[in-house]
């Protein structure tokens, strides 16, 4: 029995032409409909053959390597030729958590997902930490331009998740790609976030609101600058540890429709940063907004914008704290969100 042979069924009623063969065993049998069947060869008897392939005895010894040979080419790969997005070269992905009920954002679970915003097939560990021990919490493959579910979990489960590492590995297996560096990066969760709806925002990703971590931008690894409560309390503590050269020292502040603005990122208030660790900058930040509110204490009604950033909120944070604890009677609220978004604090002279 060969490829196109007429045959029919000795079992039962119908027949066809045989199109392929299962093993050694089986024979694909195409009916009038147009469907394939698989049947025993025992069961089927030719009819009809062309003639130049009459079956004949030694013939028949090449079928069982025929099949072997097909069993092999149905066991390769198939290869997965991804659709590119024109432009989408440059390696992003993101670390995402959504709310399964953002309506509920006290009590709901969440999901966690990896998005691949990129041409590139990207393989991936998930990984979270408790002390210096790493626990594998997800791995696997994202298509080019997918995204991955990662896991599932419950609010009970945060604190085992405020430290979490993302290793990658990107490429393209059907054609030529220029090379990505291989990616580890940590990441300081903010589990306080996962409590406040506004953190959740909308994003293309995701139809529902997310909160997004970038762990690669435009090919760059995305590194988080992360301050510990313990910088924080030490930043608070000293008053003035910083001996930062007056010429390195940026202007720090102007007026602006008679409201004084002071930038208090770092690289607007020092040329160098050279040797400084968190605690030193945060400190050195604190102590320029500690300065002005003594410049101009005398100036009642004095509006000032501290321009903090959005970022972690560690910043923000601090100058809440030292309004709260040492300029109580000084008004204070987030500055215009149509100039500063979510990054400004502006207190008010008493």
């Amino acid at each position: 029995m060969k490829i196109g042979d007429k045959v029919r069924f000795l079992s039962e009623v119908g027949g066809g032409i045989v199109r392929g063969f299962q093993g050694k065993d089986v024979a694909l049998v195409e009916g009038e409909d147009g469907f394939e069947i698989p049947m025993l060869i025992k069961e089927c008897v030719v009819i009809q053959t062309d003639d130049y392939n009459i079956p004949l005895k030694s013939a028949k010894k090449p079928e069982a390597p025929q099949a072997a040979e097909e069993e092999i080419e149905e066991e390769k790969p198939v290869t997965y030729r991804a659709p590119e997005i024109r432009g989408n070269d440059v390696l992003n992905v993101y670390l995402a958590y959504v709310p399964q009920d953002v309506k509920a954002i006290s009590s709901t679970a969440f999901d966690a997902y990896l998005v691949n915003d990129s041409n590139y097939f990207v393989d991936y560990l998930y990984l979270s930490a408790e002390g210096k021990s790493w626990t594998l919490r997800s791995r696997g493959t994202i298509k080019p331009n997918m995204k991955m579910h990662l896991e599932e979990f419950e609010k009970s489960e945060l604190n085992g998740m405020e430290h979490v590492a993302v290793q990658l590995l990107a490429y393209k297996d059907d054609r030529t790609f220029l090379l990505k560096n291989a990616i580890n990066t940590e990441v300081r969760i903010d589990t306080v976030k996962f409590y406040k709806l506004h953190t959740f925002q909308q994003s293309d990703f995701f139809a529902e609101p997310a909160l997004i971590y970038d762990i690669v931008r435009d090919d760059e690894e995305v590194k988080q600058v992360y301050v510990s409560a313990n910088d924080i309390k030490e930043a608070l503590l000293q008053k003035n540890v910083s001996d930062v050269p007056a010429k390195l020292q940026k202007k720090q502040h102007k007026v602006k429709n008679d409201i004084v603005e002071v930038d208090l990122h770092i690289h607007e208030l020092l040329d160098d940063t050279t040797g400084m660790g968190n605690a030193e900058m945060l400190n050195y930040q604190l102590d320029v907004f500690r300065k002005t509110l003594e410049e101009y204490k005398n100036k009642k009604g004095q509006k000032i914008v501290f321009i903090h950033g959005k970022g972690d909120g560690v910043l923000r944070r601090a100058i809440l704290d030292e309004l709260k604890r040492k300029y109580k009677n000084y008004p204070s609220q987030d500055a215009s969100f149509r100039e500063y978004g979510f990054g400004a604090t502006m207190v008010t002279i008493r």
